[in-house]
């Protein structure tokens, strides 16, 4: 560029001496070529210049060219980066996918996994009875080691409280959605004695898979150490079938209802684990008989009451009488 002016600086100064040289007259053969010279050497300058001017000016279009071909190349180059990077960012995030998995898997609490366990051993225990090789069974089913067994610490205990829980949940739910058609009109409402009466059959109905195991889990439910539990699971599922009834009771009646109910469900149990009569037929029978007397019951209690009610009233009309046939509520 710096020679492309120095050129042009110099046509510039030998066009002014051309211009010069060429105003006198041409007389003197020497002067003229003196001025030839000049003249040549002006357009060789001329010459140059352009030919400057030419090879700058495709030197710069070569550049631009050279620019435009390696933003080209580059823009190439990120379009094919990111077609190349895609199956990694995929690959990153079905990692990050699987990693948020295996994270929800490995942080199930040790609760739940006891209850999977407990829920798959119920299958073995016709066959291994209510003890820790059916909860080993079941362990190994769910693809564990049957080493799993040493998380629980009470043994075939667990197993039993697991299945009445269950149990009990699971009649709640039945009673709920009865109650819930009730208050839509989808159904009438029964007699408490109905009621109490298809409460418990269908609670004890859920034994019927495990009958001829049953007698070893009352036994291992009447354990020191078991008992607790037990009578807490017994009195929440005495508690919800009165509660579904319709009882809302905040006096001793609350107390009384219940003991009746428990003593009810207690003494059916016994008799339906040595029934063997077809469907429990016999089972079925003592839990009515024992319905109608808690309703006689009541029925006698309210009568009494009537009757010492109207007794006592009898007695007060007798004395106020007396008073005044004896003259002693007259004034004086």
């Amino acid at each position: 560029m710096a020679t492309l002016l120095r050129g042009l600086r110099a046509a510039g100064a030998l066009r002014g001496l051309g211009g010069v040289l060429a105003a006198p007259t041409a007389t003197n053969p020497q002067f003229c070529r003196l001025r030839r010279g000049f003249y040549c050497a002006a357009l060789r300058l001329q010459d140059e210049s352009k030919s400057d001017k030419a090879s700058s000016s495709s030197s710069s279009s070569s550049s631009t060219s050279y620019h435009e071909h390696y933003q080209a190349h580059s823009a190439q180059q990120d379009t094919a980066g990111q077609h190349h990077s895609d199956p990694a960012a995929e690959g990153t995030s079905s990692s990050a996918d699987g990693q948020s998995e295996y994270q929800d898997e490995e942080y199930e609490s040790e609760e739940q996994l006891q209850a999977r366990i407990l829920t798959a051993a119920l299958e073995f225990v016709p066959l291994h009875g209510w003890s820790m090789e059916a909860i080993a069974a079941g362990a190994e089913s769910l693809g564990l080691s049957s080493a799993s067994t040493g998380m629980f610490i009470n043994g075939s205990g667990e197993l039993v409280l697991h299945f009445i829980a269950d149990c009990n949940t699971k009649l709640t739910e039945i009673l709920a959605e009865q109650h819930n058609q009730v208050q839509l009109g989808q159904a009438e409402k029964r007699k408490t004695s109905e009621f109490l009466r298809d409460a418990v059959e269908t609670r004890l109905r859920m034994y019927i898979p495990y009958i001829e195991t049953w007698p070893q889990a009352m036994s291992i439910l009447l354990l020191p150490h078991n008992i607790p539990d037990s009578l807490k699971h017994l009195s929440n599922l005495v508690d919800d079938i009165w509660y579904y009834a319709g009882d809302r009771s905040t006096d001793m009646n609350w107390y009384t209802k219940r003991a009746v109910l428990t003593g009810i469900y207690n003494t059916t149990e016994l008799v339906m684990v040595q029934d063997s009569s077809p469907d429990f037929q016999d089972t079925w029978a003592f839990l009515d008989n024992r319905i109608q007397d808690v309703v006689n019951m009541a029925t006698t209690a309210k009568q009494v009451q009537s009757t010492g009610e109207a007794v006592v009233q009898g007695l007060m009309g007798a004395a106020v009488t007396l008073k005044n046939l004896t003259g002693l509520n007259q004034r004086r």
